[in-house]
């Protein structure tokens, strides 16, 4: 990248980062102003000793104990107040730190919930939660330290060189000349640096969604003995991660040993050029104690601005990996006019509806025409890869469409209210997900304050009371995480019994009845049909025999809808229905 472009990313960094500073000022200032206190203490120790030595050279009958200890006494207080000052600065600097890394958490988590479906397809969790845990710890650490190094580097810098030109201009200017070498020598370093540092960040995601994607797995894995196949697939993320982690270190190693050479390069030239000053009497023996003892400090606050480029270059890293996942655009929520939907009829529309997953790609449905009646129960068949699921996405605005319309009760659902519009649909996915939690909290996550009452009458709905009841905790049995604890037809039934309790006036069963074996497909699909009476009900399905009921019955191959009518019409036409029917009932 180059130099001023690379500025200008950090500058722009950094501006959208201090506004996290606004809520915890006073915090900061108290941490600013400690921070000076440590300075001045540090400062003071040159010229306490330069008095002392100017003093026991040319009036040694001055320093007496009450002298002395007048000194202690004073330096004393000073280490007291430096004390105090470093113990705010290490919990309360700290803790602001945390506060703001608190936030920034906050509000990426509160983003990622905005985020569209599409997003999560070509998102790795593991790279999610990576940025979400261990980058911002690195910018809280960086919150607190940034401001409060670089004011104590500055003010011991500017102290500290006022004092040693005021002792001798030559010699600190002679001893200067390092400094700006040092720096150059060691912005190499630091450059390689801050590449390393954020693909090692990325490598890090990648270790997790590696070690998510197995474990969420490991039935699977078990089941086909291929453990020693996801250690071999791990141990090649674990080795890609060392190697970066290895070449960070070399360059961080480079980058200390340069400021360590000239470190010590301008302490035998202070020493050097001092001796020859003394000979020349250019210099007091005095001067050239406090000299070395306040190039100690200066030399301290040049290596610390230095070396505080490791953190900050952690810190804008995360923050840059921060900012990449807050730059991403929120599906589109809401248009300026849009509206709560106030009573759902349940007439739905699909008007020359086209829609791909990306540009990229085919369109997975083209210039489709689709009428759901309200109140009606239709369903979609047709081989897989037709769109089934696509449609049943579409309409809660899972994803936007490319071209044409949908419309609910004759209004684009655009213009409604993304929440009011999910808020009065129901969907049962294919793939079935259970929070790890209790029973009770999962059936209750299609409405929030139900009742126990209420929770139990939509389980009995969806047959899922009595096999609930034979567990030892009842209600409150802990499922495990994604539901582990319960067989996939228990997982499923849970999953019915929420749509249950949330009660919509549209409902869309997408493979709602997959999982179940034939004793429990029965058992509620009586109860799916009451719950679909005087609603609109779209159900995909693969069991041609659980849609014979339907009202309508759409066929919707890769052409589009190429066939519809009931059951028994469509067994009757002799077409590509009943040709699945006949191959399905055989």
């Amino acid at each position: 990248m180059p130099e001023e472009k690379r500025k200008t990313k950090s500058t722009v960094l950094l501006k959208r980062f201090i506004p996290y500073y606004k809520k915890y000022g006073w915090y900061l200032v108290l941490d600013l102003v400690c921070a000076m206190f440590t300075v001045v203490c540090e400062l003071a120790l040159p010229v306490i000793a330069r008095n002392i030595t100017e003093i026991g050279i040319n009036n040694p009958e001055v320093l007496t104990l009450t002298y002395i200890g007048k000194i202690a006494g004073f330096y004393l207080f000073l280490r007291v107040l430096d004390s105090a000052a470093n113990y705010y600065m290490a919990a309360g600097g700290h803790i602001m730190g945390t506060r703001m890394e608190t936030d920034m958490r906050r509000d990426m988590f509160a983003h990622l919930q905005t985020l569209p479906y599409s997003y999560y397809d070509n998102t790795k969790i593991g790279q999610l939660m990576s940025r979400i845990t261990s980058d911002l710890f690195d910018i809280a650490e960086f919150a607190h330290h940034a401001p409060e190094e670089y004011f104590i580097a500055s003010l011991k810098f500017i102290g500290s060189f006022a004092y040693l030109a005021s002792i001798n201009l030559k010699l600190t200017l002679i001893m200067f000349i390092m400094v700006p070498l040092m720096v150059i020598v060691s912005k190499t370093f630091r450059e390689r640096m801050k590449k390393a540092f954020k693909q090692q960040r990325h490598e890090l995601g990648e270790i997790n969604a590696r070690v998510e994607d197995t474990l969420l797995g490991i039935r699977v894995v078990k089941s086909f003995a291929n453990e020693d196949v996801e250690k071999e697939k791990f141990g090649k993320n674990n080795k890609k991660f060392f190697s970066v982690k290895r070449s960070a270190y070399f360059s961080m190693a480079g980058f200390h040993t340069t400021v360590r050479f000239f470190d010590g390069l301008m302490y035998i030239m202070v020493v050097c050029v001092g001796a020859l000053f003394i000979m020349n009497d250019e210099i007091e023996p005095a001067d050239l104690t406090a000299y070395l003892l306040m190039v100690s400090t200066l030399l301290g606050s040049i290596r610390q601005i230095i070396q505080f480029s490791e953190q900050f270059q952690r810190g804008m890293t995360g923050f840059e990996r921060f900012t990449e996942i807050m730059d991403v655009k929120p599906e589109d929520i809401d248009n300026p006019n849009a509206r709560d939907i106030e009573t759902v009829e349940g007439d739905i529309r699909f008007e020359n509806v086209s829609f791909a997953y990306s540009e990229k790609l085919e369109d997975v449905l083209h210039d489709v025409n689709i009428h759901f009646p309200k109140g009606q129960n239709v369903a979609i068949v047709g081989p897989s890869g037709g769109g089934k699921t696509t449609i049943c996405n579409l309409i809660p605005r899972f994803y936007e469409i490319k071209e044409g319309k949908i419309t609910v009760d004759g209004i684009d659902v655009n213009d409604f209210t993304l929440s009011s519009l999910r808020e009065n649909i129901g969907v049962v996915q294919q793939d079935v997900y259970l929070f790890s939690g209790t029973i009770k909290e999962n059936i209750a996550y299609g409405k929030q304050d139900a009742t126990d009452e209420e929770i139990i009458a939509a389980a009995k709905k969806a047959g899922a009371h009595e096999f609930i009841t034979e567990l030892e905790n009842g209600y409150d049995t802990y499922v495990g995480e994604r539901g582990v604890k319960l067989s996939g037809g228990q997982k499923q039934r849970v999953s019915i019994a929420r749509v249950f309790l949330k009660n919509p006036p549209i409902l869309i069963l997408d493979e709602a009845t997959s999982a179940l074996d034939n004793e429990s497909e029965k058992l509620i699909q009586k109860s799916l049909e009451e719950l679909s009476k005087g609603r609109t009900t779209l159900t995909i399905a693969h069991r041609l025999t659980t849609i014979k009921n339907a009202d309508n019955i759409l066929v919707l191959t890769k052409n589009g809808i190429e066939e519809q009518g009931n059951h028994k019409e469509l067994v009757a036409k002799g077409g590509i229905y009943a040709s699945m029917y006949e191959m399905y009932s055989n």
